[in-house]
């Protein structure tokens, strides 16, 4: 018989892992720090299936159906986890990403400063970016929950599946989930608007009609939190504007440039003693940049960002030369993470 589901699942979060995969024919596999490494005896397709089962509970029909299915369980009284279940050759594997106990403080993260304020903001969208394991949940669920703690406000959240559970303090907040509370995120979106939000999550921007209403919601006066899995915040801009057609890309540029105010891009690197630390993009949007967004001018951008420390903008290559100078990282790995390994290579060797 396999390991019970929570004693793996508690055993796996005592060594830090981030994530699990079950597969057939494979031992349990864990990430810690970034690396996969075996944890137990190899599963059988018949074990991957009992533990597949257990999780999905009624909903494993869906995987019968669609293939995949993705949710979000608490085991063991108190480790949260997000959960995508899908076949593959015949069998069923689970990759299963173990969130923290507990909401962090904003301060807490290592970001650029100014990010500090976004939660301040009235109105306005702010993206955070960056590849899936990226720590974007986790930096959204920092942010709102400062909103939580410091202002009397309605947030309502879009998610696919629902990560952080909030405790309410001074906010009322509705955590809705995509494919149990409603159909999509287009639909769920739709109907905020009716809901008297104040602050507005979407878990991911990813199709037109969600991007379109999202800009409309940020024009009306909510403030907008929204992920995008883009590697930094230029590529962000395009991210979205060429998801419309050629006819409306000027008016969605136009409507962009009034309500962006600010992109964060994240990634998560190995410290050079242990543990991951978050290299981070930011890009406070300055009357220049919005002109360059509205004219199109999409490559200028980083440039623009280059020169505009002082409003608080930090460029990715900057952070990674940052964490280096600091000792943090090594030299190697400054490199392979840079937008310009050029530059970073001149600045860390």
């Amino acid at each position: 018989m396999p390991m019970e589901l929570n004693s793996l699942i508690s055993k796996a979060k005592e060594m830090r892992a981030s994530d699990i995969h079950l597969v057939r024919n494979l031992p349990p596999r864990i990430r810690v720090d970034g690396e996969l490494q075996n944890f137990g005896a190899p599963l059988t397709a018949a074990d991957c299936e009992f533990y597949a089962r257990q999780m999905a509970g009624a909903e494993y029909r869906k995987i019968e159906k669609t293939g995949e299915l993705d949710l979000a369980i608490t085991f063991a009284g108190n480790i949260r986890c997000r959960i995508n279940l899908f076949r593959q050759q015949g069998a069923v594997s689970s990759a299963i990403r173990i969130l923290s106990d507990k909401i962090p403080e904003l301060d807490s993260l290592g970001l650029p400063p100014m990010v500090q304020t976004l939660p301040a903001l009235g109105r306005g969208i702010v993206l955070v970016t960056g590849e899936t394991g990226s720590g974007k949940s986790t930096t959204l669920a920092a942010m709102l929950n400062r909103i939580n703690h410091t202002q009397n406000a309605h947030i309502i959240t879009l998610e696919d599946p629902i990560e952080y559970i909030y405790e309410p303090d001074k906010c009322a907040i509705n955590q809705r989930e995509i494919g149990t509370d409603t159909e999509s995120y287009a639909t769920g979106l739709r109907a905020i608007l009716r809901e008297d939000p104040d602050v507005i999550l979407i878990g991911e921007m990813r199709d037109l009609d969600t991007i379109e209403t999202a800009l409309t919601a940020a024009e009306t006066g909510h403030l907008v939190f929204a992920t995008l899995h883009t590697n930094s915040a230029p590529d962000s801009i395009d991210r979205i504007v060429d998801v419309f057609p050629e006819m409306r890309q000027k008016q969605i540029r136009m409507q962009l440039s009034t309500t962006l105010m600010a992109v964060l891009s994240q990634q998560l690197l190995p410290r050079k003693n242990g543990g991951r630390v978050a290299a981070c993009e930011l890009m406070m949007v300055t009357p220049a940049i919005r002109n360059l967004i509205r004219e199109g001018k999409t490559p200028q951008i980083a440039s623009s960002m280059a020169t505009s420390a002082a409003e608080g903008s930090v460029t990715m290559d900057n952070s990674l030369i940052a964490l280096y100078r600091k000792q943090v990282i090594s030299a190697e790995m400054a490199k392979s993470a840079a937008h310009d390994a050029e530059y970073v290579r001149k600045n860390v060797f």
